[in-house]
């Protein structure tokens, strides 16, 4: 057999070679491997703690059987049922492996190296992932409090000539959020030729009258949603978009035809079926809300308001005392994460979990505190 000499280096592009090698987020299976033991309670992720709807579990048994055959590229059945749901065409959906796949391509499709992308300095880190990545430039504002700014966004939109404008509303990791009047307002105050990104993973969760009511024909606006956090399907990766015809029919120029396999699209067709579960998980999710603000006021500290399936405890200091309190709680078996960007990083993050998730943080996050 002939040998061969690797290469000295690995042929990637100069940007390739360039980024870091680490993904956004630290997984709770990585830390559970460093210290050796599983997490009690698993608080951290966002992830919706009430489960799936058990007619999704059952589509997808039945689907498990049929695996030997590819899903249907065109997602048909699981896009007529969101255009009905969303009151518009299935020309307007788009599926994808999650919120977090969908952005990829948004900024695959829209993003070329030197292209101005804006987000705010702190929010939901994928899409800033996915930009750097694809060789964009990066402009960002600053919170206003502990809410994205959307007038800030605006004028810096306009300022350096932004392709996308990125926002979450309700926000990650923050769980504020604005009227659907001022997601409208801003839509209309973007600059000309800018298109704006609005992710809305959270907004079931959030109160009546955060969705703005505009037309999925509004060639100016991607809005994303998500299958991982009010319907429990993280582990699955499906995430929908809706948008302008032709805009959805670009995505099939790069996107993954056959991403979707057969057990996803029948787990999201039923669960998304199963409003009576849903309507189960979101008063799941507001019991465990005000379980958290009992917690907090237990020990001394406020719960910021919450439009989200988390809510972020502020710990009054600064992220170095967070980030000692967080590592306290990782060895007591509590697995929360924090917010990034200071001054926001003087919150922990808890994921609106189940009773007994809530009872281990209670008995462990006095002790954390006492440093």
């Amino acid at each position: 057999m002939r040998k061969t000499t690797p290469p000295a280096q690995w042929p990637l592009t100069d940007l390739a070679a360039a980024l870091p090698a680490s993904p956004p987020f630290i997984g709770p299976e990585t830390i559970e491997r460093q210290m050796g033991r599983p997490f009690a309670a698993r608080l951290g992720a966002n992830e919706q703690r009430f489960g799936p709807s058990p007619l999704a579990l059952r589509a997808m048994t039945q689907a498990a059987g049929e695996v030997w055959m590819y899903g249907d590229p065109e997602n048909h059945d699981l896009k007529a049922a969101l255009a009905a749901r969303c009151g518009c065409s299935p020309a307007h959906i788009v599926l994808g492996e999650g919120v977090d796949g969908l952005l990829g391509l948004i900024v695959r499709l829209c993003v070329a190296a030197g292209d101005i992308v804006v987000t705010s300095r702190g929010t939901y880190p994928t899409f800033s992932y996915h930009v750097t990545g694809f060789g964009g430039i990066l402009h960002l504002a600053p919170y206003a409090g502990d809410a994205s700014d959307p007038q800030a966004l605006v004028d810096l939109a306009h300022r350096v000539g932004a392709k996308l404008v990125y926002i979450a509303n309700p926000d990650n990791p923050m769980g504020s959020h604005h009227s659907a009047d001022t997601i409208r307002a801003m839509l209309d105050a973007l600059p000309p030729q800018c298109l704006l990104v609005l992710d809305e993973a959270y907004i079931e969760f959030a109160p009546a009258g955060t969705a703005p009511d505009i037309s999925a024909d509004d060639p100016r606006l991607i809005r994303f949603r998500s299958f991982s956090k009010a319907y429990g399907l993280a582990g699955l990766r499906l995430g929908y978009g809706i948008c302008a015809p032709d805009l959805a029919r670009a995505f099939d120029r790069v996107r993954n035809h056959f991403g979707l396999g057969r057990i996803v699209q029948a787990g999201g067709l039923a669960a998304l079926g199963d409003q009576p579960h849903l309507a189960r998980v979101l008063a799941g999710s507001i019991a465990a809300r005000a379980r958290i603000g009992q917690i907090a006021a237990d020990n001394g500290l406020r719960a910021l308001p919450s439009a989200t399936n988390f809510t972020c405890l502020d710990l009054g200091r600064d992220g170095d005392y967070t980030r000692r309190v967080l590592a306290n709680l990782a060895q007591a078996g509590i697995f929360l994460r924090m917010p990034s960007a200071a001054p926001q990083d003087r919150c922990l993050r808890i994921s609106h979990g189940t009773q007994a998730d809530l009872d281990l943080l209670a008995q462990a996050l006095p002790r954390a505190l006492v440093l």
